[in-house]
């Protein structure tokens, strides 16, 4: 199996645990956690900024000893846009499920000055991406233009059977700004219905890295470097979370040569 496709590693409790030590890079982490009405978790943000994405139900979350109410409202990833709570560093936070709850904690460097806050469903709207078979729809949670953290991009995708996304082909591994800026990027995808697949590849241009993988529920990938492109099989769709960081909260990103004839028809 890849390096880059990490596994769930239990049906309840922390499904996944991603650090920078483990992925063998230096910014991203990504955690999630799935539990049962009533159950809790809890964390410490330290010298790292956090997003704490309600993937799909209800938990009471408060930051700091400041309750925040009960938040969220979809049932599955595939039901509408995600509540969100960004939790600056220095911060303890804590999560109490009020129904099942899929928990992500995404995390990266953090900064001074940012407050902890509640990202509503609506903040940012969704948008429709690409055209034909290339269609996917993409709400941002938290964007490189919100001013609202230090590192963190996050970022969730919709893409229907049958169609391509993070598509045509393009890599953020160069810390060479404006041209491109340097990213670390984590997938974790949810499949509808649960028992299918997806197809994900990372490669670079030498084909140094080259690794095509095939994604079911649960499944995370890494994308230390690289082009990325993801294709949701007929009959399936695929969402999937992504976190992204490096030096400077920039995402600006390069396209495969060979492949961007396919932006005159998209």
């Amino acid at each position: 199996m890849s390096k880059l496709l990490v596994k769930p590693k239990a049906r309840s409790g922390l499904m996944q645990e991603i650090t920078p030590e483990s992925a063998g890079w230096t910014y991203v982490g990504f955690a999630l956690n799935r539990l049962k009405p009533g159950e809790r978790t809890a964390g410490e943000a330290g010298d790292k900024e956090l997003c704490l994405v309600l993937v799909s139900g209800k938990a009471k979350i408060s930051v700091d000893g400041e309750d925040l109410g009960e938040l969220g409202e979809r049932m599955t990833p595939f039901e509408g846009q995600p509540y969100a709570v960004y939790v600056p560093k220095g911060s303890q936070w804590q999560a109490e499920a009020t129904t099942d709850l899929d928990l992500a904690v995404c995390s990266a460097p953090g900064g001074e000055g940012f407050k902890a806050k509640v990202i509503r469903p609506g903040t940012h709207p969704q948008m429709t991406r690409g055209k034909g078979t290339n269609t996917r729809y993409v709400t941002n949670i938290m964007p490189e233009d919100d001013g609202s953290a230090q590192s963190l991009l996050v970022v969730e995708v919709i893409t229907p059977g049958g169609h391509t996304s993070s598509y045509p082909p393009h890599k953020h591994d160069q810390d060479d700004l404006p041209a491109e800026s340097y990213l670390e990027e984590t997938y974790y995808h949810r499949l509808n219905p649960p028992q299918g697949f997806a197809m994900q590849r990372v490669y670079t241009d030498d084909r140094s890295l080259d690794e095509t993988m095939a994604v079911e529920d649960g499944d995370v990938t890494l994308v230390p470097k690289g082009y990325h492109p993801v294709a949701a099989v007929h009959g399936y769709d695929v969402y999937y979370l992504n976190v992204m960081a490096g030096p400077k909260r920039i995402w600006k990103f390069h396209n495969a040569k060979e492949h961007e004839w396919l932006f005159t028809g998209i």
